[in-house]
C-alpha cells in the first residue's frame, strides 16, 4: 500500500509581495506569489513553521532577495506535471542566473522545435517560481513576455540577478 505524503505550507514575505511555499516530506512542490496565475488552492494544507524543507527554501529565498545567493540547494519535486512539462521545467533549471533564453530555444533544447507555444504554457505553469527560474525566459526578440506572477515581478527578478 502506497503511503500518502503529508503536504504543508508556509508564508514568505518577498520584496515584491506575499508568497506561499508548499512541501511534502522531502521536497518543495510549490513556490508562488499569492494570487498568481495557475496557483493551487493552498488553504487545504497545514501551516508549518518548522518543516525543514520549507525552512531551507525560505532561508535560501531570503538570501536570494538580499543579493547573497544566485543558486538554490533546496530539493524540488517537479513530478506533478506532464512528462512534457517536466522536460521544460528541467530545461529551466539549466538557465544560468543573470542570463535569459527564449521559448524557442527551450523548445529546441528539449528536442521539440515546433512546440514553442506549448513550452510557453509549461513555463507559465511552473510550480516552483524563482527557484526553477521561469522568469529567465523572454520572447524571441528579448521582449518581456508572460510571467504568472506578473511582468513587474519578472523585470524586478531579472534586475536583481543582473546585480548578483
Amino acid at each position: 500500500m502506497k503511503q500518502l505524503r503529508t503536504t504543508v505550507r508556509c508564508a514568505l514575505t518577498s520584496p515584491w509581495g506575499a508568497m506561499t511555499l508548499v512541501a511534502h516530506e522531502d521536497a518543495l512542490v510549490w513556490v508562488g506569489f499569492d494570487g498568481q496565475k495557475h496557483a493551487p488552492d493552498t488553504s487545504k494544507w497545514t501551516v508549518s513553521t518548522t518543516h525543514p524543507v520549507l525552512r531551507m527554501a525560505a532561508d535560501e529565498l531570503q538570501q536570494y532577495f538580499a543579493g547573497e545567493r544566485s543558486q538554490f540547494d533546496v530539493p524540488v519535486d517537479l513530478g506533478r506535471g506532464t512528462p512534457f512539462q517536466q522536460r521544460v521545467w528541467t530545461a529551466l533549471q539549466g538557465i544560468e542566473p543573470g542570463a535569459t533564453t527564449s521559448y524557442g530555444a527551450i523548445s529546441q533544447s528539449i528536442g521539440n522545435p515546433n512546440a514553442v507555444r506549448a513550452v510557453g504554457g509549461a513555463v507559465g505553469r511552473n510550480p516552483i517560481s524563482i527557484i526553477v527560474p521561469c522568469h529567465r525566459v523572454v520572447g524571441a526578440n528579448g521582449a518581456m513576455t508572460g510571467y504568472a506572477g506578473g511582468l513587474p515581478r519578472k523585470v524586478a527578478l531579472l534586475q536583481l540577478e543582473s546585480r548578483l
